[in-house]
């Protein structure tokens, strides 16, 4: 058995089925998960703010700037709901997305975008750049290929959940539905994702962004998933490998 087969079977072994035991199994991860995906975008969030807006709801001695602050107490909301979502058996639909994304990004959307009609938790009413190559799908589309996209990604098989999960994350920055926080979005909706799947969530570290962007852009350049695989494969085992020990091995 290779690594990462080892830690899926590890994880579903677990045989998690509410939100008590998804807690448990994600002690000490939630905050690395925020910190990690908000890094990647906003270089000023560091992991002790993280932590003391997650375990206090506040910081000492912070000098940074305020937007930095309600992306990361952001954040925390946003982990508070997918765990509530988990509860309440919420799908991953068009409403929990939105919704997802209200909690991201509630109180930094800047003067320019409110002026333009954009608003969190609903889907952009403009063009965006998004990366390279792409900005996007045409806003009049958004709709319609975000609920594409979720149909395609229903009733997956377990042997094909990482599959699944790496087409659902490339497609979705692909549409980059929102005038901001698309990373953020899709990176937790992909954890919610690989959670109701019964696959172990990951994650994205923030000193493998230069990977993460290029298997975006390969989707970008060729639709080529492969690359996608790849990461989330790596960062799974590279978020779970240690509480697996000397139990786990390569190939």
């Amino acid at each position: 058995m290779d690594k990462y087969a080892a830690i899926v079977s590890f994880w579903q072994n677990k045989k998690i089925s509410n939100v008590a035991e998804l807690e448990v199994a994600l002690n000490g991860h939630i905050i690395l998960f925020a910190y990690h995906s908000g890094k990647i975008e906003n270089s000023s969030i560091t992991y002790n703010d993280t932590r003391e807006i997650f375990e206090h709801d506040g910081v000492t001695s912070y000098t940074g700037d305020l937007k930095t602050l309600f992306e990361i107490h952001n954040a925390r909301e946003a982990s508070r709901y997918m765990f509530a979502a988990y509860e309440n058996r919420i799908q991953l639909d068009e409403s929990f997305i939105k919704k997802l994304h209200y909690e991201l990004t509630k109180g930094t959307y800047d003067t320019r975008r409110f002026q333009l009609g954009e608003r969190p938790g609903h889907f952009k009413k403009h063009d965006y750049v998004t990366g390279i190559e792409e900005v996007g799908a045409l806003p009049e589309d958004v709709n319609s290929e975000i609920l594409e996209l979720l149909d395609e990604i229903k009733n997956v098989q377990k042997r094909d959940v990482l599959t699944a999960a790496a087409y659902f994350h490339a497609k979705f920055e692909n549409i980059h539905p929102f005038a901001d926080g698309n990373g953020r979005v899709g990176r937790l909706a992909t954890n919610y994702f690989f959670i109701q799947n019964d696959h172990p969530p990951i994650i994205f570290h923030e000193d493998s962004k230069k990977s993460y962007y290029s298997s975006l852009e390969a989707w970008d350049r060729s639709q080529n998933i492969e690359a996608m695989k790849l990461y989330l494969k790596m960062e799974t085992v590279r978020t779970w490998e240690k509480q697996l020990g000397r139990k786990v091995y390569c190939k």
